[in-house]
């Protein structure tokens, strides 16, 4: 890190040729190359992303053939990059490892060659040869899957295997007739229901070019932009490396949409930063990992969960979008809350004025290059398709690069053929977790729709919990916090959409605030202990102690837990109200209001100060009107605001008195 007068900024390399730095969420180094393995792998990552541009702009080819190519390279590639364990070479590819890449290779040019002569020749009745490749590029896949995203997914995979196979040995409500192998494999790999489905089609489309439009972005300078301009609006604010890192992160996420990756990113910048000026190492870290993971629910992107969430419920990619605006900003208003509060208590100030970037200079040198961002958001709502977004985002990028480089006079901050090329290359490394996750899940998916296991778990949490929502939401919140931990985001929503969704549709909860309220805690589980990946990642940069830091997280969170029940309760925060014109934009506003106000409240009670600290009965009346600013009724919501008023009138009365017996 480097510190200058009015400017302080970082210093990032990028190798082509290297396929560079630890895999954030797989918790394993990629290897890196030199030399001819260096260009060949880059070269395969170059022909991936340029197939990639070119299915989904130039031609128009079947789904089945599209994504047969795209896994077969992802499978490939894989071996190639991902070592099989923490002790394997990171700089040689083992003989075991070019075996898997070939029979990756095996398995998906199979299906490429033989799909049409296995439904028109032998009308879908496939021979031996078909299942022995069928069962070979799902043993892959596998181990795939185990390199890229660790255990819990590839262990969940073989489970639903298990249970598609023998399902009348599984007890009670879980008991099925079962399936024999033979349709297992054909379902799997010889349709488009298995892993050729709906979620890989979907990262073979709209994730991999919304991943490229980030990696186009970054290369602009995109990402020194967002630092420089969030140090300049709250650098010299009451705790302000923390507000830096709330602005920063919320912007990074827009690109990333990985918590983890984006704590390794920013975090290496705010941390420094925030301990600097007097915050404790695990608060510190805590706010970083806080405001990194809220880049997962953060608009437009969503760590590609918005493309599958809209697949999923069968809507334009904007109305998602348009769903997250309030959520993301109430959970970062919640965070900034808690932040200042914090910074009061210990009498922290803000950064110098003198190594603080001057706003207007930053704008003026490089604000063009949020004109990307500013594309893709009215492309989408103008109604383009994402496709279309995303393309138009990516060449944004390159123009917003020149404009920038002329205005700074530095031809090198251009994207140009080499840093065109290197965009691409990186953005089909990062497609690859995306898109093995997406497959991998296929199975899942498969073997719930085979079986009517969603269905199933939907009614008995029903039962179980009587029919009663406040209980329905809290079974479900447990288990979307379980079944993501230690998932990259688009995994844990996957799971949580196709495993916990469907039991709250059931009991009449919109479909929208459903799915925003298993992902929501699916996000959270990335500052949740045990498996807190996020805390410990920025515990690591503060060296800070792991489980405190994450606990802090926790409380400092406090109030982003209460957010998805808030969305349950009025779905207006996402958009969803059955009014029509001006009615609606009161009802939403409303709802804006009220949530705001209960966030306030909560975040004040749960650090216990405002301007000096609360007394149990002012307390415990905050927290009271918290809760009764989530219930979407008038009444609740006015009693709740009165509250509000009497409590912090007669707080900054005692504390005006307190003040004035110190002085």
């Amino acid at each position: 890190m480097i510190f200058k007068k009015k400017n302080i900024e970082v210093e990032q390399e990028f190798d082509v040729n290297a396929t560079l730095e630890n895999d954030k969420e797989a918790g394993g180094a990629l290897r890196t190359f030199t030399g001819k393995t260096g260009v060949i792998i880059s070269g395969l990552l170059l022909v991936l992303a340029l197939f990639a541009v070119y299915v989904n702009s130039l031609i128009n080819i079947q789904e089945i053939y599209r994504n047969g190519i795209f896994l077969t390279f992802i499978l490939v590639l894989t071996f190639l990059l991902y070592p099989a364990t923490k002790k394997s070479s990171r700089t040689k590819i083992t003989v075991v490892d070019y075996i898997w890449a070939i029979f990756g290779f095996a398995g998906g040019a199979y299906i490429l060659i033989n799909y049409s002569n296995i439904h028109s020749v032998k009308l879908s009745e496939p021979t031996t040869i078909d299942y022995i490749f069928a069962a070979i590029t799902l043993i892959v896949l596998l181990e795939v899957s185990r390199r890229t995203i660790g255990l819990f997914i590839p262990i969940l995979s073989i489970f639903a295997l298990f249970f598609a196979l023998y399902g009348p040995w599984f007890p009670g409500i879980f008991g099925h007739a079962g399936f024999s192998f033979e349709r297992l494999l054909y379902r799997l790999y010889m349709t488009t229901e298995g892993i050729f489905g709906m979620t890989f089609s979907i990262a073979t489309t709209y994730i991999v070019i919304f991943i490229l439009f980030g990696a186009f972005l970054n290369a602009s300078g995109a990402t020194r932009l967002f630092n420089d301009l969030a140090l300049a609006l709250a650098g010299q604010r009451r705790g302000g490396p923390a507000q830096v890192a709330v602005l920063s992160s919320a912007l990074t996420g827009m690109l990333s949409g990985s918590a983890v990756a984006n704590v390794a990113t920013t975090g290496t910048f705010t941390i420094p930063l925030m301990k600097s000026i007097g915050l404790k190492p695990r608060f510190a870290a805590a706010v970083e990992a806080t405001a990194s993971t809220g880049g997962m629910i953060m608009p437009p992107i969503m760590g590609a969960a918005a493309f599958i969430m809209a697949g999923f419920l069968g809507v334009g990619y904007n109305v998602i979008v348009l769903a997250a605006i309030i959520p993301a900003v109430l959970y970062y208003s919640a965070l900034i809350i808690a932040i200042d509060i914090e910074a009061k208590k210990q009498g922290l100030k803000g950064i110098s004025k003198d190594n603080i970037p001057d706003v207007m200079d930053v704008i003026k040198k490089r604000g063009v290059l949020i004109l990307p961002i500013i594309v893709v958001i009215v492309t989408l709502l103008t109604g383009f398709t994402a496709l279309f977004a995303g393309f138009a985002g990516i060449g944004a990028c390159i123009v917003a690069s020149w404009i920038a480089s002329f205005i700074e006079k530095d031809k090198s901050s251009a994207i140009g053929i080499k840093s065109m090329v290197a965009a691409l290359i990186e953005g089909a490394r990062g497609s690859i977790q995306v898109a093995v996750a997406c497959a991998t899940v296929g199975i899942i998916i498969a073997v719930i729709t085979m079986t009517g296991l969603g269905s199933t778990l939907a009614y008995n949490i029903i039962q179980i919990s009587g029919n009663n929502l406040a209980i329905i939401l809290i079974l479900i919140m447990i288990t979307s916090i379980i079944l993501s931990m230690g998932l990259p985001s688009t995994a844990l929503y996957i799971v949580v959409a196709v495993a916990a969704a469907p039991a709250l549709i059931e009991a009449g909860v919109n479909p929208i605030a459903a799915h925003f309220f298993v992902f929501w805690f699916g996000a959270l589980s990335n500052i949740t202990p045990p498996v807190a990946l996020a805390s410990y990642t920025a515990a690591g940069i503060a060296k800070a102690d792991a489980m405190e830091t994450s606990w802090t997280a926790v409380k400092l969170c406090l109030p982003g837990f209460l957010l998805p029940f808030m969305i349950v309760y009025n779905p207006a925060l996402v958009m969803q109200t059955s009014a029509t014109g001006f009615d609606a934009v009161l009802e939403v506003a409303f709802a804006f209001t009220t949530s705001i106000l209960g966030v306030f409240a909560l975040s004040t009670a749960v650090f216990n100060f405002f301007k000096v600290e609360f007394t149990w009965l002012e307390r415990i009346p905050m927290i009271a009107a918290a809760i009764l600013l989530i219930i979407p009724e008038l009444i609740t919501s006015a009693v709740g605001l009165v509250i509000i008023i009497v409590i912090m009138t007669i707080h900054l009365a005692r504390a005006k008195k307190l003040v004035a017996q110190t002085n």
